[in-house]
């Protein structure tokens, strides 16, 4: 599957979850729905994924966790905060760094509507 394909597939999942709950929930139950629709959908999703951090030659363990790749292929980074800030750019440019994985969606479903608030990064 070409990589904008699966990033609109995604996306389209995302839209639906976002659809049925509706803004003002706590990430977390973002982040189950979304994995479940996912999986229901024939994705492979891998939730809560270590990113961990070299530093002077020592691995920093659970330094980071990825809220979910997607097919090995695609980082979700999901928030539920009032509005996007340039922090959480960074967070997701790091966790593509870290992984070596070139393409990341940063979702927050903390709004009226989902595509305000929706950036796709590649690195």
């Amino acid at each position: 599957m070409e990589k904008d394909e699966l990033t609109g597939r995604i996306l389209g999942v995302a839209f639906r979850v976002h659809t049925v709950l509706g803004p003002g929930l706590l990430e977390s139950v973002y982040e189950i729905a979304l994995a479940h629709e996912l999986r229901k959908a024939g994705l492979l999703v891998a939730t809560q994924v270590e990113m961990p951090v070299v530093y002077d030659g020592i691995r920093l363990d659970l330094a980071f966790r990825a809220d979910m790749i997607v097919e090995s292929t695609v980082i979700l980074e999901l928030k539920s905060v009032e509005a996007l800030a340039p922090v959480h750019s960074k967070q997701l440019l790091n966790y593509l760094r870290l992984s070596g994985l070139k393409t990341g969606l940063l979702i927050n479903f903390n709004t009226i509507s989902l595509k305000d608030q929706l950036i796709r990064l590649s690195n």
